[in-house]
């Protein structure tokens, strides 16, 4: 599920190695929130999961504020309408994609969620006027196919939690085109921090009409695992982008689809359909390709 993203490093540090160290760390925290998803759902709806671990986030992010003046000092907010326009995007995106989390298999919405790279390359014509040449093209129409492999438009009745999953994927990737300038400006724990308060804000009339808390050692332990690995995946996805390129990065984060698969099989009895397995490839090949072409397009352009 798209709830996070790939911080823009600071500086670059040239250690691939450490840089996939820290990738496998948030595929493995990423995995781990999707599984600590499906379980607190046997007591919250999914809005209000996304709350509550938005309210936790914010809480552990007030603490550590508190706690290390550098990061007190570094909390700036220079575009504020950015930071709003950004977070409710985001907050929209993590409802979405968690109510599909909830409702359909796994492994199949972590595979509609690869999609995110490709409708961020697309979103990135009109909002950036960059120009997506022939190849990258027939990638973004090869992406897409992958994605009706899945859906299967005609064989069955599209359900909601698909259509849920691609406009969680859609308002993400939009999301991405307005974190280049926060990152740059601001740094990722204050674009973080603006992403969870409107998480809160976005939720809330839906939230707090149906308002509850857990009510077993399961259900709290679940939640808190919510908090906790999406946090662990924040952490391994800024230092990851910190130290490595992102065309090393991205074989390893597709990775997580067999991990989703195999946890999804040992703890909720699912298995992936041959659908799900051959559009979750051609996704992952699309996004691929796109990833290695902006790799090379990029060093022509000596950036």
């Amino acid at each position: 599920m798209p709830d996070n993203e790939a911080p823009l490093r600071a500086e670059p540090l040239n250690d691939n190695a450490r840089g996939a160290a820290w990738m496998a760390m948030s595929v493995v925290t990423a995995a781990g929130m999707t599984f600590a998803v499906r379980g607190a759902s046997a007591e919250l709806s999914s809005t209000l999961i996304v709350m509550q671990r938005a309210i936790g986030g914010l809480a552990l992010c007030l603490i550590a504020a508190l706690l290390i003046p550098a990061l007190r000092r570094r909390l700036t907010f220079s575009a504020p309408l950015l930071h709003i326009w950004r977070g409710g995007l985001v907050g929209v995106s993590t409802m979405l994609g968690f109510y599909t989390l909830t409702v359909i298999p796994l492994a199949t919405a972590t595979v509609l969620f690869f999609s995110a790279p490709i409708f961020a390359t697309l979103l990135a014509i009109p909002l950036h006027g960059e120009l997506v040449g022939p190849r990258r093209g027939a990638a973004i129409l090869v992406g897409f196919c992958g994605v009706l492999i899945v859906m299967r438009p005609g064989a069955e009745p599209i359900s909601f939690a698909v259509v849920a999953a691609l406009a969680s994927s859609f308002l993400f990737a939009l999301a991405l085109m307005s974190s280049r300038r926060i990152s740059n400006e601001d740094g990722p724990f204050a674009a973080y921090i603006s992403s969870v308060v409107m998480t809160i804000i976005v939720t809330a009339p839906i939230a707090l009409p149906e308002w509850r808390l857990p009510s077993s050692d399961f259900g709290w332990m679940a939640l808190g695992l919510v908090v906790i690995f999406s946090l662990s995946r924040n952490i391994g996805d800024l230092q990851a982008y910190r130290y490595a390129e992102a065309a090393v990065l991205a074989p390893l984060a597709y990775t997580r689809l067999i991990l989703i698969a195999i946890g999804a099989y040992v703890l909720f009895d699912e298995v992936p359909d041959v659908y799900t397995w051959i559009g979750g490839a051609v996704i992952i090949g699309s996004a691929l390709y796109i990833a290695r072409r902006e790799r090379l397009l990029k060093q022509r352009r000596g950036v």
